[in-house]
């Protein structure tokens, strides 16, 4: 089914989809291109954001290391993420928490002076797509490699979290959980996870002012996650399938609100993944990065033939994509 690759292909065209919409109210989204959102990626090569540049700097550092550790994988996300943030190709409007974290990093800043320490913007769990889909990784391994991607911009420790259970939604979907049991997974995941820190792969992140224990900081994650999939549940108690998913979970703009807004558009049309993908565009909030996550969620599940062809063929980073997608399939 190429599960690895629908992930990775599906992110990218939620990305594309989403990127004309990003910036744009409801209102304005639905009058310029129908209650249905845009029809399909526009152009030859459908332009992306860099919500899928940043994933594939995620992404070629975890192929090349040697081994998945935080000593191997930090300075590797260090230099993907400093080559992504000159390369010309760096022009589709970045988050400015990413960008002033990485200017850190370049200046040769240890990475927990340069993040962002109070930042849970959704940069931190809109690329960590990949780290869910990399095969035979011990649970304990993923959750500070997921951690960790996002720490090196995003401090705050609600970042650390949704990107956490960005991770697993996307692995236990590529491994053939039902959408209909992953709300409870992820829960029940809030719930086991409270009181860990990986300190091997964190260090003294936890340690700043009205900090006492790295118990209590990453817990106020776990706590602000926690709420946000009760608002996830309430919205699907009843599904609205017309209404903007931002009224329900949050407009996506910080990281547990992204997560929530993309598994909402998922599991509202899990029978649908390219409807779910149109959804997540017909959006108030950070359209690109609430579609792209969706995308990444049925594309884990659904696989590559989940996505039109023409629509893969004609991706920006195709051959990225495609690249990485059949390393892990």
């Amino acid at each position: 089914m190429r599960k690895a690759s629908g992930a990775m292909f599906g992110l990218a065209l939620g990305d594309a989809l989403g990127k004309p919409t990003e910036f744009l109210r409801y209102a304005e989204i639905t009058a310029r291109f129908g209650p249905g959102g845009p029809a399909e990626p526009a152009g030859d090569p459908a332009l992306v954001t860099d919500d899928t540049q940043m994933t594939l700097a995620v992404a070629d550092a975890l192929l090349a290391a040697a081994a998945l550790d935080a000593a191997t994988l930090e300075p590797l996300w260090r230099k993907k993420f400093m080559d992504w943030a000159v390369s010309p190709e760096n022009n589709r409007a970045p988050g400015m928490t990413c960008m002033r974290a990485i200017g850190r990093l370049a200046e040769g800043q240890p990475w927990i002076a340069a993040t962002e320490a109070g930042s849970k913007g959704c940069g931190a769990n809109m690329r960590v797509a990949p780290v869910g889909l990399v095969p035979h990784v011990p649970d304990a391994d993923r959750a500070g490699m997921a951690q960790l991607q996002a720490a090196l911009t995003h401090g705050h420790p609600t970042a650390l979290a949704a990107s956490d259970l960005t991770a697993f939604a996307v692995h236990w979907l590529r491994d053939g959980l039902a959408p209909v049991s992953l709300s409870a997974a992820l829960r029940q995941r809030c719930a086991d996870q409270r009181s860990v820190y990986h300190v091997d792969w964190l260090g003294e992140l936890w340690q700043r002012p009205g900090e006492t224990t790295p118990e209590e900081f990453i817990a106020r994650g776990w706590d602000e996650c926690a709420a946000i999939l009760d608002r996830l549940e309430a919205a699907l108690v009843v599904p609205d399938r017309d209404a903007d998913p931002c009224l329900a979970t949050g407009e996506g703009w910080i990281a547990e609100e992204a997560l929530a807004t993309g598994l909402l558009c998922f599991l509202l049309y899990a029978d649908d993944p390219v409807a779910a993908l149109r959804r997540g565009a017909v959006t108030a909030g950070d359209s690109d990065s609430i579609a792209s996550l969706a995308g990444a969620f049925a594309g884990a599940a659904y696989g590559l033939a989940a996505w039109p062809s023409d629509w893969v063929s004609r991706i920006e980073y195709a051959a990225e994509l495609d690249r990485i997608g059949r390393a892990w399939d």
